[in-house]
């Protein structure tokens, strides 16, 4: 029972990640948006703030409405097979929720009347493309893509015969889905405002609890990576109302992801909304972990050092630059739980000091995003310097505790192995890559790369699904005691992790390009 929670909560975790792929890049362009229609910048008028108007005019209906987006999504990563099939049909079920609830909230006399849209903010009722729903949030979305995503895993192979047998298949999966989907519609019109008032207490508590829920929500949000559960715990604070919900310009904005970009595009407020405590988990990726590269090499053995700087570096730039922090952090995790432990803590313990310090900047990422959301924010609304200066000290931190509990405990960090000192493990697979031009691996050798990474995963017959994350293959594998780690890392992986038959497979930011190498493999070997 507890396995099977727990791979239903991975298969959930590993959908969500889909749309919130593409959230960074909407977010950094709003961002350059936000700057171009400064009038401190650029004056109050003239091409640059038309320009700014219109880029955030694009894509700020993305972030406004992030129900249908997660929706789709969900139930596309979740869904086994078709998986266009099943975005399209949560598309038509999240169009016939909105349609079928605003009904039921009228024929019930429930509709609240209003005069602006602003109007609406605390009545449990939001207008979402032109129908006045119950005010789920991006809950909606979640609920609405998970059900799809459920019908369409069961249904989407049925076939009928003779006259029938136009509607089977995927066409049966909507069918089955209009009576659940009208049903919902009016058990949520309900039960949510029940749930909402739950969500607002909670909300309340760990807002009232301050460092110490911050402490929480940071280590959590470390301490579960290897599971790929820290998604879980992320997103309804960056993308619903549990991580705040304001009001700017008469538009009303939820989650802290987006009352932080609503504030940037908005010059006269003084200070940033306290919901920025949680975008501020980057700075262990800035900071923290080059300490502990530095802990690193300072003990490796003095005849491993110049291996381990040269694989070190370009660990510690993909961390601290790009925000992608696997290739690190699996360098130490198995060989080292304990600092692992330690690594969580450290990061909730300086995420809670910022908080208290009073900083509320845009920091979930590496240095890149951080630059390009705080510099245009400037520094009496965030304190951004202040981040800078506590990073700075969390570097310097982890490099003394790192280096002691290492040396102490006499632990096997990269360096102070016996074997040859590796990252990236295996002779042969170096003979694939050339380390010296960084060049990508020629058409044959990806083949190569990727038949191995089956082969590692115990065949074709033993994979049922491939995805991936910013920096992680994520496989659902029928037999996983066939699964070969070593396999797996002679193809440049930096760690394997096993939950039940889920498989993560740590590659780093070229993980793209090894799915779809592995995709093609597939895909050929099948036809």
């Amino acid at each position: 029972m507890k396995d099977k929670l727990l791979n239903s909560m991975q298969i959930f975790a590993r959908a969500v990640v889909i749309p919130v792929f593409y959230l960074p890049i909407v977010g950094i362009i709003l961002a350059l948006s936000a700057i171009l229609t400064n009038p401190i910048i650029v004056g109050k008028e003239g091409f640059l703030i038309n320009l700014g108007n219109f880029i955030g005019s694009g894509l700020w209906p993305i972030l406004m409405n992030l129900g249908i987006v997660f929706c789709v999504g969900i139930a596309m990563g979740m869904a086994k097979e078709k998986k266009g099939d099943a975005a399209l049909v949560a598309l038509f079920s999240y169009l016939t929720f909105l349609g079928a609830n605003q009904y039921w909230l009228e024929l019930t006399g429930k509709l609240v009347e209003y005069q602006d849209v602003s109007d609406l903010s605390g009545t449990g009722q939001t207008m979402i493309l032109g129908f006045q729903v119950v005010d789920m949030g991006v809950f909606l979305g979640l609920i609405l893509g998970v059900v799809v995503a459920l019908v369409h895993n069961k249904f989407y192979n049925k076939e009928f015969s003779g006259a029938f047998g136009a509607y089977g298949n995927t066409k049966l999966v909507f069918i089955v889905l209009i009576p659940i989907l009208l049903l919902l519609a009016i058990v949520l019109s309900y039960f949510w405002p029940t749930v909402a008032m739950g969500i607002t207490l909670l909300a309340g508590f760990i807002d009232k609890s301050g460092a110490i829920g911050v402490f929480l929500y940071g280590f959590l949000n470390r301490f579960l990576i290897p599971t790929g559960l820290h998604h879980l715990v992320n997103t309804p604070f960056l993308y619903s109302d549990l991580g705040g919900r304001i009001i700017v310009n008469g538009k009303e904005y939820l989650g802290a992801v987006n009352v932080f970009l609503a504030q940037l595009s908005d010059p006269s407020i003084k200070q940033f909304d306290s919901s920025a405590k949680y975008l501020q988990y980057g700075m262990v990726k800035i900071f923290g972990l080059v300490g502990a590269a530095l802990a690193f090499y300072k003990t490796a053995k003095p005849e491993n050092k110049a291996k381990l700087k040269a694989l070190l570096i370009p660990a510690v730039a993909t961390s601290a630059l790009a925000g992608i922090t696997e290739p690190l952090e699996f360098t130490f995790l198995f060989v080292a739980p304990l600092l692992w432990l330690i690594h969580s803590l450290m990061d909730g313990l300086f995420e809670a000091i910022i908080v208290l310090l009073g900083v509320r900047t845009h920091g979930m990422g590496g240095l890149i995003e951080f630059l390009s959301y705080n510099l245009p924010a400037g520094i009496s609304r965030t304190r951004w310097p202040i981040y800078i200066g506590v990073g700075l000290i969390q570097l310097a931190t982890y490099y003394v505790v790192f280096k002691f509990l290492i040396k102490k405990l006499n632990l096997k960090t990269p360096g102070r192995e016996e074997s040859e000192v590796k990252l990236f493990t295996k002779k042969d697979y170096k003979e694939k890559i050339s380390k010296q031009s960084g060049e990508a691996v020629s058409a044959g050798g990806k083949d190569e790369v990727a038949a191995e990474i089956v082969q590692g995963l115990g065949g074709k017959e033993n994979i049922e699904s491939v995805e991936n994350c910013f920096s992680r293959l994520r496989v659902k594998v029928r037999n996983a005691s066939i699964v070969d780690e070593a396999t797996l890392k002679g193809t440049g992986a930096a760690g394997v992790v096993k939950n039940g038959v889920n498989i993560q497979v740590v590659y780093g930011p070229k993980v793209n390009g090894i799915r779809n190498s592995v995709d093609n493999y597939l895909n050929e070997k099948i036809s």
